[in-house]
């Protein structure tokens, strides 16, 4: 999601994150429409992706696994509105990770 992006990771974190590739499998990406002014400034634009689980195995979303701090942790939580949930899922690397996915199905 907007995480990813250089800008959000700057006015979130202070700073680019470094990570790896990976993808998770059982989700599809999807778009919500975001209203936190303070979300839109940060990543520029009022629609955002959204994961929404699926459980199908052949459902798949490339991403980037980010190396954060506890407390960066936080600070995403902090930035991610109600539409979404953090929860932690398993990569297709077999690496577990945390995410956030669709609050509401």
């Amino acid at each position: 999601g907007t995480l990813q992006l250089e800008s959000v990771q700057i006015q979130t974190f202070k700073r680019t994150l470094t990570g790896v590739k990976d993808s998770l499998v059982g989700y599809v990406l999807s778009q919500v429409e975001i209203k936190d002014q303070a979300v839109i400034k940060a990543s520029g634009t009022h629609i955002h992706p959204i994961l929404r689980f699926t459980g199908n195995a052949s459902d798949e979303v490339p991403g980037t696994v980010f190396e954060i701090s506890f407390q960066e942790l936080l600070q995403a939580d902090e930035y991610e509105v109600e539409d979404y949930q953090r929860v932690e899922a398993k990569m297709k690397s077999g690496e577990t990770a945390w995410i956030y996915a669709a609050a509401k199905p």
